[in-house]
Formats: structure tokens, sequence, C-alpha cells
């Protein structure tokens, strides 16, 4: 079998040298006169004799035990999620003395289900949204307010003993009250609460067992993308491992896997290049194009400089991008000048690019310029993108257990962003912003009062007890917004560590709050709300 393919390899390759005089044909195009080759003579694909992996979101399920509820919970639940329940907060809890069916039957707590997906080719540690609801024909009332403590997700459909846990999950529960009439409030999120616990792991597969054929393809891998990326596991299986340069780009890498060929030789390389810009010049699959060109390397940067001059924009940034990723930075004004042209609609996209492939100063300059934009789309994208690269132009501060405050000076913009996915995060753009001397909103429930009467040079704010009659010892603030929210979210037990006091306030009520203060023209901003989590949908697929 070894001798069959070892001669099946170099007929193939003779066949391909010798057969282009035959298959060469002349074409003009946005590259200038080209040989072009069909497909079938350009060699063979890893993904056209091996199974490569398709990296897809991955549904997870469990259930869980939420806690600091105030009154509103319940202990129902069936006997097997019960013991499930039991066997998982032993684990958890200090040994000895607590009582676990206690704990469950308290009004405090309430035993939910969770859903989830995982990302494609998620990282280790990874966060990500989950789904917290009551489960169905329980007498709790209301998740507001409550804690999820720290629980197990497995492949969904997959519940039961020996079922492999791929991520855990805690934190507070958020209730969205932004943009409904009536919140619900048996069911919310733990945003950004998931974490993978182990890192995917996709592998290139063979039909039948082939030593040669295996270690063909993982000498070549290894060849392209680094030692160390691909590793022989049997005669039919090769792992693959991610490589730090293709971390933010992961499903793009697994594309580019399948799209590697096995064989090179000089003349196969060339008509490749031909035929592949080409393609990505003219065709309706230039991202097939364009992710074979950056699996054929740094050969490829010569002629794809000729596509930075293409009419059509797309072409442009896709072949722009392509060479950033090679390593040649003659793509970086191309992409700089899509994302500042107001009229582009990939100007995001021309930003990502640059953010992954560019030095990373002169990346944060341009995303700092957007910063100004007028489109308030390209001024969050910009932000999002300082942020993952840690720019100092981003400010944050934690604020008790719950969620962030950052603030983004750089910009002329004045508004107030808050995220419904993801980490938790109030955002504020502008200078710094304050609230004006006369004031009062409150949260939908009531408990939660922010006050400023005329005259008062502070802010009040005032919490409700949620069991026990009349309001927690109220707080007084200056009139700057940030201080505001961080009194409000910070916890009351910093007060006795020596740090500053806070009244324990969900975020799901302080962005709400922060609302009501634009709405009434309490403070002078823009509201922007980021959108809530995608991850029902997923499910439902």
């Amino acid at each position: 079998m070894r001798a069959y393919y070892r001669k099946l390899f170099c007929l193939a390759g003779v066949l391909s040298v010798s057969m282009f005089a035959g298959c060469r044909h002349q074409e003009t195009s946005a590259t200038g006169s080209v040989e072009l080759v069909p497909e079938s003579k350009l060699g063979t694909r890893i993904g056209s004799v091996a199974r490569v992996p398709v990296a897809q979101p991955v549904a997870v399920e469990g259930f869980g035990l939420v806690g600091g509820l105030p009154g509103t919970g319940s202990g129902d639940c069936p006997p097997g999620i019960r013991e499930y329940i039991k066997r998982y907060v032993m684990t958890q809890l200090p040994a000895g003395g607590y009582d676990v069916n206690k704990l469950i039957d308290s009004k405090n707590t309430a035993v939910v289900r969770l859903e989830a997906v995982l990302p494609p080719a998620w990282r280790q540690d990874e966060h990500f949204d989950v789904r917290v609801s009551l489960l169905a024909g329980s007498e709790a009332t209301s998740l507001h307010g409550g804690w999820l403590y720290k629980a197990e997700l497995v492949p969904a459909g997959s519940l039961g003993s020996g079922a492999r846990t791929l991520a855990t999950v805690e934190g507070p529960v958020f209730i969205n009250s932004i943009g409904v009439s009536k919140p619900t409030l048996r069911d919310g999120y733990i945003l950004g609460g998931g974490r993978a616990a182990t890192a995917y792991q996709g592998a290139v597969t063979l039909r039948k067992a082939d030593y040669l054929l295996i270690s063909q393809i993982r000498n070549r891998l290894n060849e392209r993308y680094g030692s160390g990326t691909a590793e022989a596991l049997s005669p039919t299986t090769i792992g693959l491992r991610i490589p730090a340069k293709y971390r933010q780009r992961r499903l793009w890498f697994t594309s580019m896997i399948g799209a590697t060929y096995l064989d090179q030789t000089q003349e196969l390389i060339e008509a490749r290049i031909n035929t592949l810009v080409h393609r990505l010049a003219v065709s309706d699959k230039k991202e097939d194009s364009e992710i074979a060109l950056e699996a054929l390397g740094r050969e490829s940067l010569a002629k794809l400089g000729a596509l930075l001059n293409a009419s059509e924009e797309e072409v442009r940034l896709r072949a722009a991008r392509c060479m950033l990723n090679l390593g040649g930075d003659r793509g970086f004004g191309t992409l700089r000048e899509i994302a500042l042209d107001p009229k582009s609609q990939r100007r995001l996209e021309a930003l990502d690019a640059l953010v992954i492939g560019a030095d990373r100063n002169d990346a944060a300059a341009l995303a700092q310029r957007l910063l100004r934009d007028s489109d308030t789309a390209i001024v969050l994208g910009a932000y999002e993108r300082l942020r993952e690269m840690n720019d100092p132009a981003i400010m944050p501060t934690r604020v008790g257990r719950s969620f962030y405050i950052e603030q983004v000076s750089q910009t002329d913009r004045k508004a107030i962003y808050v995220t419904r996915s993801g980490n938790p995060r109030i955002v504020l753009f502008g200078a710094t912003l304050t609230c004006r001397k006369n004031l009062f909103v409150e949260s939908p429930d009531g408990m939660v009062v922010v006050n400023a009467r005329p005259g008062e040079d502070y802010v009040s704010l005032i919490r409700r007890h949620p069991t026990r009659p009349g309001p927690v010892r109220p707080l007084t603030t200056s009139f700057d917004l940030a201080d505001i929210i961080r009194t409000l979210g910070g916890e009351s037990a910093q007060a006795r560590d020596g740090g500053l006091p806070g009244l324990d306030v969900s975020y799901s009520d302080v962005i709400v709050l922060m609302e009501q203060l634009v709405a009434k023209g309490a403070v002078e901003a823009q509201f922007w709300a980021g959108p809530l989590p995608m991850l029902g949908l997923i499910i439902k697929k």
C-alpha cells in the first residue's frame, strides 16, 4: 500500500508539470496577462484527501443553584435534579456541618436550568454568556438580584453520570429591563460568566489508515505553520494545535488547513499564485481564493500587490489583508484608507485586519482616530478594538463583584454605553460626565432611588432593604456620573475593609438607572445599549 501511494504521488507530480503546456491559457485581468491552470492541475490539497475539521459552536447545558434571592426562590425540582445539585454543591462547600437540603429548600435560593453555546474553536478559559431559567412548574417567582453558584456545563443531551465537563459558570444574574415594557423575571443571563474548561481539539482524519499520507500531511502542516502545529496520533488522525499567530483567527486557520497544498514544486507554486490571484480579482468565491493564497505563503506577496489598485473595494481589502497576514506591509495604506472612508461598508472589516496584522502602535493610532468618527457603530468598533489591545485610551475600574466602568476621553461624543453580552461594562464616552443638580430617578421596582433636591450640592443614593421595611443607610456622592455608578454598584462590605462604601445594586438595575438619567435630561449624553446574547437562536437551530 505504501508503495502504491508513493508511486501515485510521484506520478501526480510528473503529470502536473508535464501537462502544464497543454492546460495553460492566457487571460488578462487586474493583474495583467497571466497563465491560468485548471484546479485539477494545480496539485493536491489536504482537504481533497482528508477530512478537515469544520469548527462549529457546541451547545452545552447543566443545572445550578441561584442564591441571594429576596424570598422569591423555591426548592421545587425533580428528585433526580435535586440529587445532582446536592452532589455538586457538597463538592463546593467546606467539609462538615452543612444541610444541603435546607439550602436548596430555602426561599432565598432556586434551582435553575443552564444553557449556553461554546464558540467555534474555543480557547481554554474563554468566557461566554449563559442563559439561566427557572424550571417548569417551579414556585419561584423571580431571579432578580440572584447570584449563580459555580456550576458545570456538559454537552447538550449528555447530562448524567460520566458526562464530560466542557465548562463552568458562575456570577450575578442579569435581567434585561431595557427596551421592554415588563421584564421577564423567571429567566436571565450570566453575562460572560461561562468559562471553557478545555481547549477545542481539532483533527485531520483519513477514511482509511495510511502511514505515508499521514506523515506527509503532518510534515507539510508543520513546515507551513510552524513546528508543533500537527501531530500524528494514529494512522488515520492528526491532532491540530492552533499557532499563536492565528488565535484571533481560529476559524480562518482551520479553513487554511484544507486549502494547503501537499506537493510543492516551483512551477506548481507559480501556477497556483497566478490562478488564485486572478480568481480573487474576478470570481464570486473571493474568500476561498484569499484563504488559499494565504495558505500558499509569502510567495504570493508580489502578485497580490497588483490588486491593491483594483477598482472593486472588496478585492483591494482582501488583497491588502492577505498581504498583511503574510508579513507584507504594503497593504497597510489600503486598509487604512478603507477604514477612514465614510462611504465604505467595510470600515470595521479593514480595522479588524489592521488590529490583527499591523504594527500595534499603528493600529492603535488609527482606532483612536476613529473614536471621533460621526458613525456610532465605528466609534463602538474602535473602542472594542482598543480594549482588546489593552490600550491606555481605555481606563477600566472594577465595581463590586459584578461589572466594570470604563472611561474613554479621546472622543468628541458624549455617551453612556452599556453591554448586555460578554463582560458587563458601563462605558462613559467623552470628557467627565456630570449630572444636573435637580434630579430624581428610581429603578423599575422602586427599590433604588437617585435623588438631588434643588440647592443640594450632593446626590443621595437610597436602596430599600429587600426584606425589611425602611431603606438601607443612604449614601451621598458628587454629581460625577462615574462616582454615582461606583457607589451604586460597590459592595457594602468594602466600607468595613477600608474601601469606599457601596449599595450592592445589581448591574441590571444600574444600567436602567443610567438609561433614565439620559431620558430625563439629568445627564447630557446619548444612551447606547449593546445587543443581547444570541445564544438562544443558536440553541434552537
